[in-house]
């Protein structure tokens, strides 16, 4: 059991969190998207060379509860058009490290200033068969914050209550196939939306760190 209340859950997730470093390979990536157990079907579809990139895992921090602020990707970009996304992108040669490649973009897509973000940690990265392997960088938002969206690359902004994340019942699950393989994938509905691929993987992983012992 995963303790919902605010205080706590925060503490939790800080405790888990802690000492964390950014990742400096894929070669333990996990599949984007996917159980952990498809790694090794899916290992022969990685990319070769899967460019470096960074997403920011923004967790509002509202007295009624902890809250993931969430992206719907414009429907015109080139890659994972109109998907549910966290904010992020490739990692840039003057960017120091993955922390700083998050909070840019975050910035640049979404407004929101890195004065209001916390990061308490780095989480395992994601190799994402489109040609990515991707650090999900974990970061409090203090409440405060105005966003404007940059419709080029961002057509809406919403927020999940963390519980209902962290909620096993709303955690679903399908089949996909990967070649000739058969692989597990996640889902995530929430209201009008579903939360998957690769976020939807990351946000089970969140899920599997609180719960370790």
């Amino acid at each position: 059991m995963i303790a919902q209340d605010r205080i706590a859950l925060r503490g939790l997730i800080e405790e888990k969190l802690r000492g964390s470093r950014p990742p400096t390979d894929f070669s333990a990536a996990l599949p984007g998207g996917m159980a952990p157990e498809a790694t090794s079907i899916v290992r022969q579809f990685y990319p070769a060379s899967p460019v470096p990139a960074a997403v920011l895992v923004p967790i509002i921090d509202r007295e009624e509860g902890l809250s993931v602020l969430l992206t719907q990707r414009s429907a015109q970009l080139k890659n994972h058009a109109g998907q549910i996304s966290f904010p992020g992108g490739k990692v840039e040669l003057t960017d120091d490290g993955p922390g700083a490649t998050a909070l840019r973009e975050t910035e640049e897509e979404i407004g929101l200033s890195r004065d209001f973000v916390q990061v308490v940690g780095y989480m395992e990265p994601h190799v994402i068969l489109t040609g990515f392997w991707v650090t999900p960088v974990v970061g409090f938002v203090r409440p405060g914050f105005a966003l404007k969206l940059d419709q080029r690359e961002v057509d809406s902004a919403f927020e999940v209550p963390l519980s209902h994340v962290l909620d096993e019942a709303n955690h679903l699950s399908r089949e996909r196939k990967i070649g000739d393989a058969s692989v597990q994938v996640y889902d995530i509905p929430f209201g009008s939306h579903r939360i998957w691929g690769a976020t939807a993987g990351m946000l089970m992983a969140f899920y599997r760190l609180l719960r370790q012992a």
